[in-house]
């Protein structure tokens, strides 16, 4: 976990830093457009305590309109050296779903060490096609439940497959009171920020007061 003392101090030094910022997201708000700073999730990257197998040494930066993703890791016990500009293409967010869809571009894998796995082999012929991890995936012996589908450079994700996300009754209930007003109609970055653009359908106020009060 983050110490919030340390991200509140953060928050403000960035502002100090940066005053043009609060005028930046007056504007966009009014827009219903929210920004993150990259040197932000950087910075977020860097203080988090993750698992010791988990991705590490994360470097975040911008591709626009895709955002570019750096980090040490093993796959299928290899240790590499992954970055990718990921492109999110697709969100459909509802009580039934969370859908989201990414294309995968430029995608590079860089050995860390010597190494005589399959996968290492791979790398090191040139035969694995990186234009289109998205067919890699689709092979993958043990593709967690979350991929739904992957075909060329995309994969989709639906973490209402995750029986721990789907079984959340109370995550069920908030997404059918807040979705059929505000919803996620995109995900990009330009050079300095990672933008989400929502979408407002006050019309449909009344199918969400009837989720509020138990009625799908």
């Amino acid at each position: 976990m983050l110490d919030a003392r340390s991200l509140v101090s953060a928050a403000v030094d960035y502002v100090r830093r940066n005053p043009d910022e609060i005028v930046k997201a007056a504007v966009n708000a009014a827009g219903l457009r929210f920004g993150v700073p990259i040197a932000a999730l950087r910075w977020l990257s860097s203080q988090a305590k993750l698992p010791r197998k988990a991705p590490h040494d994360i470097d975040i930066a911008s591709a626009p309109p895709a955002i570019r993703v750096t980090m040490s890791l093993e796959a299928m016990g290899t240790p590499v050296r992954a970055s990718a500009a990921i492109q999110v293409d697709e969100i459909d967010l509802s009580p039934d779903a969370m859908r989201i869809g990414l294309r995968l571009r430029d995608v590079k894998l860089n050995l860390l060490g010597e190494s005589d796995t399959a996968v290492a082999t791979l790398i090191k012929s040139g035969a694995l096609d990186l234009t289109k991890v998205g067919n890699f995936v689709r092979v993958l012996p043990k593709r967690p439940p979350a991929i739904v589908d992957a075909e060329g450079d995309r994969i989709v994700i639906d973490l209402m497959k995750v029986p721990s996300v789907a079984h959340n009754s109370l995550l069920r209930r908030a997404l059918a009171v807040v979705t059929p007003m505000v919803n996620v109609r995109a995900v990009e970055t330009d050079r300095d920020h990672l933008y989400v653009a929502l979408r407002a359908s006050p019309r449909e106020w009344p199918r969400a007061l009837a989720a509020l009060r138990g009625r799908r």
